[in-house]
């Protein structure tokens, strides 16, 4: 560890995987709830299960970014973060207020929780994935300008690279286009408008300037290619992003009640997505292929490419198989969306923190890498967990198919709830692989208690 405030990440990566193992526990409890409609009911009711499923994917998400960044910044900077002790104190705040938020979906009717909240002071709550309380987005955007705060005047006082300059980008784009979920127009059609501000343009656009950055940076320290190099690829990769993310939001639009415009604008853009995922792919196996030393941390390189290949399979073919209007008519909202969604957020967004995490908490604890034992075991939780999401997803499309055909192209359409009956052997495939994404999530927690042959001690 070059700079003693650098140990500010390891809270955050703790926290981020503890969240982790909380939202597949919720996302198996879901599961069983799509073939045992009663499950848990009415302690958790599904649309309770699913709120918190979803919401703590992105906070674990956001805490593995901001490990990421208190980590990278000051090494990237040369010089110490501008102050750790606000650092610590956003770390709590933000856990605390997020466990609050849980703790008020599981025990409250959601609709008390709104009025116990303020919903009526300003209205911002029922929207998918934007679910959080006033006092919560609130306090996101007090920690999200103080953790911006923070960073930006490590940058100012130290040296500036590409590499922390599009990760401070792409973090500043996270918090301006959050800002769109206090906008909640009464019109349902200004309402999805703006709504996709959020939700696409965050993990269609501004977010994959943060995984750029951060599989950029370790691979600068696993593969020792020419600093020169690897950025001339993140700035293909960014441009190729931006270019094709922001136009892109249009493939929400095709059938809220926009212009029909949207359709081609949606199509076209929308389509060309996979290629900075594509590019990323191609970029993480080149570097590896020209390293100049061979870094003992395996199980990190394992896992940025990994990231590679399975946000270009997830984001990039996945999201191509029904973003063109036309096919999207009849797949809008069913399971292939799904499918698309899980196999995405794992590949682009879920490896890319597990990558860093995997990377930085050795060096934390006082290693270069950690011993072969631990990283074999660590490269088992690699494979259950990339194997099991591949399989939900190919389950999850294979449910999207038989229901897009059931419900919208047979001659003889059936009810969404018959549909589904006829459609749960799939469902139940899928629990099984999530039990062994937890499995896999289990070993890569364990991979970190395995002590022995540590073979290099970090300088």
């Amino acid at each position: 560890m070059q700079f003693k405030s650098q140990a500010v990440a390891k809270p955050y990566f703790i926290a981020a995987i503890g969240l982790f193992v909380g939202q597949i526990l919720f996302g198996l409890i879901l599961g069983l709830q799509y073939v045992i409609g009663d499950f848990l009911f009415p302690a958790i009711p599904f649309n309770v299960a699913r709120m918190v499923h979803t919401n703590l994917l992105i906070v674990w998400l956001l805490f593995g970014f901001m490990g990421g960044a208190y980590y990278m910044i000051p090494e990237e900077s040369e010089t110490e973060l501008f102050s750790p002790k606000l650092a610590l104190i956003l770390f709590w705040t933000f856990l605390v207020a997020g466990a609050l938020t849980i703790v008020g979906y599981l025990a409250v009717p959601y609709a008390t929780l709104a009025e116990l909240t303020g919903n009526n002071i300003l209205e911002t709550m029922g929207r998918e994935f934007l679910e959080q309380p006033l006092p919560t987005k609130l306090g996101i955007v007090v920690v999200a300008l103080g953790f911006l705060f923070n960073l930006t005047m490590t940058v100012l006082k130290g040296k500036k690279t590409a590499i922390s300059l599009v990760l401070l980008i792409g973090l500043w784009g996270l918090a301006v286009f959050f800002l769109f979920s206090f906008y909640n127009p009464v019109n349902v059609v200004l309402d999805k408008f703006f709504w996709w501000w959020t939700v696409h343009l965050w993990v269609e656009g501004v977010w994959e300037l943060i995984l750029g950055s951060f599989l950029a940076f370790v691979l600068i320290k696993t593969t020792g290619v020419d600093r020169e190099v690897i950025e001339k690829w993140l700035y293909v990769i960014v441009t190729l992003t931006l270019i094709t993310g922001i136009i892109g939001t249009g493939h929400h639009y095709f059938w809220i009640g926009t212009p029909e415009y949207w359709q081609w604008w949606g199509s076209i853009f929308s389509a060309l997505e996979p290629i900075p995922f594509f590019a990323m792919t191609v970029f993480a196996f080149n570097m590896v292929n020209r390293r100049r030393r061979e870094h003992p941390n395996k199980a990190a390189v394992l896992w940025a490419l990994g990231t590679g290949v399975m946000a270009f399979l997830g984001a990039g073919v996945w999201g191509f198989l029904h973003t063109l209007a036309p096919v999207n008519y009849y797949t809008h909202g069913t399971q292939i969306t799904a499918a698309h969604g899980h196999m995405a957020f794992y590949g682009a967004y879920a490896m890319v923190n597990l990558m860093m995490i995997s990377y930085a908490m050795p060096i934390l604890r006082g290693r270069a890498a950690n011993g072969n034992k631990s990283q074999v075991l660590e490269m088992w939780s690699f494979w259950l967990m990339t194997t099991a999401i591949v399989f939900i997803t190919l389950f999850l499309t294979a449910a999207g198919i038989l229901q897009v055909w059931l419900q919208r192209v047979s001659d003889a359409p059936l009810p969404f709830m018959v549909a589904q009956e006829k459609i749960a052997l799939f469902y139940w495939m899928r629990e099984w692989a999530g039990v062994i994404f937890l499995i896999g999530l289990i070993v890569y927690i364990a991979s970190f208690f395995v002590g022995g042959d540590e073979r290099e001690t970090a300088k």
